[in-house]
């Protein structure tokens, strides 16, 4: 497995990580723990070694699986969690949450949950306009100077937004959605990261699975995914938006990969310092995702991509009304 570096940051991870989140929220039923801690360790073996989960994915269930199955291989991975959700007694969302003793509430429980003295990147799960963003990067200084974390990110922040947090406690990486179907943090995230030297970790790489070509408008999703919810999921998105996959799929046929592979390749050759994070239930997708990394896109076949992908437009919001309200403009 290649190694990439989060921007200026020094933090070395594989170039292509591990989204747990799947494994036990917001895609219909969470696999059986045995076989969530099989696939973990599996990615392990295989040279994975950034890991994702927060407190919310389940919630906690995501972070104390995390937790059992590296404990075999802690000192060579890194793990990622996040704050910043307030989650009541029900286990039920239940507003934005950033206040500094929250986050340090947080940062303890989820050290338990994980069975590490140390959590190697913690993320604001989404910017709280009730609190501000210095306040939020000064209290993960203090645990960074604490030895409580070593690293600090972000998720789904505006340039300024990482501007502010960044003067405060460098950011070392910033999470949010982009891949060939989200483009928009080309327009002004992509180059504040890349003047500020801080890395880009695209959750969604394969946009929730509809750039696999495994999913068409006659697709079933099961009661509990979080996918019923989503505009762009929508049976008419879907038929609308299938000639994006229909053209990744082409471009795939040519070069002997995969849809999925295309796309996580098309990722990793836009910067050097972005590690994608694509997740799976499956041993075989997992193998399919990291052979991705192995897929050289010549400079032709970038612009192909990119010309072909830039004429298509997407249709359907990201999110419903209310969670798109969370996204920090």
């Amino acid at each position: 497995m290649q190694k990439r570096t989060l921007g200026s940051s020094g933090l070395e991870v594989s170039a292509l990580g591990l989204g747990c989140m799947g494994l036990s929220f917001a895609y219909g039923q969470p696999l059986p723990r045995a076989e969530g801690i099989t696939l973990i360790r599996a990615a392990a073996e295989r040279g994975v070694t950034l890991f994702d989960t927060a407190e919310v994915y389940g919630p906690y269930a995501n972070e104390e699986l995390l937790g059992e199955a590296l404990a075999p291989v802690r000192e060579r991975v890194v793990i990622a969690t996040k704050f910043g959700f307030n989650i009541g007694a029900d286990g039920k969302y239940d507003g934005m949450d950033s206040r500094p003793e929250h986050i340090r509430a947080v940062a303890e429980a989820s050290l338990k949950r994980l069975r590490t003295d140390v959590i190697d990147l913690f993320y604001q799960h989404r910017v709280d306009p009730n609190v501000p963003i210095e306040d939020v990067a000064g209290t993960v200084k203090d645990l960074i100077a604490e030895g409580k974390v070593k690293h600090f990110g972000l998720s789904e922040a505006s340039a300024q937004t990482i501007r502010r947090a960044h003067a405060v406690q460098p950011v070392t990486a910033l999470q949010s959605e982009y891949s060939l179907w989200w483009r928009e943090p080309e327009t002004k995230v992509l180059p504040t990261l890349a003047e500020l030297g801080i890395g880009l970790v695209p959750f969604s790489p394969l946009g929730r699975g509809f750039l696999t070509g495994t999913i068409d408008a006659d697709t079933q999703f099961d009661r509990n995914d979080f996918r019923n919810t989503s505009p762009r999921f929508a049976p008419e998105a879907r038929t609308a938006n299938q000639e994006l996959v229909e053209r990744i799929a082409r471009i795939a046929q040519q070069k002997n990969a995969t849809p999925a592979q295309i796309a996580l390749a098309w990722l990793l050759a836009q910067k050097p310092w972005i590690v994608p994070i694509p997740g799976t239930t499956k041993l075989h997708r997992l193998e399919e995702n990291i052979g991705a990394t192995t897929l050289d896109l010549s400079a032709s076949e970038l612009r192909e991509i990119a010309d072909a992908t830039a004429r298509i437009t997407v249709h359907g919001a990201r999110y419903s009304e209310s969670a798109e309200r969370m996204v920090d403009r």
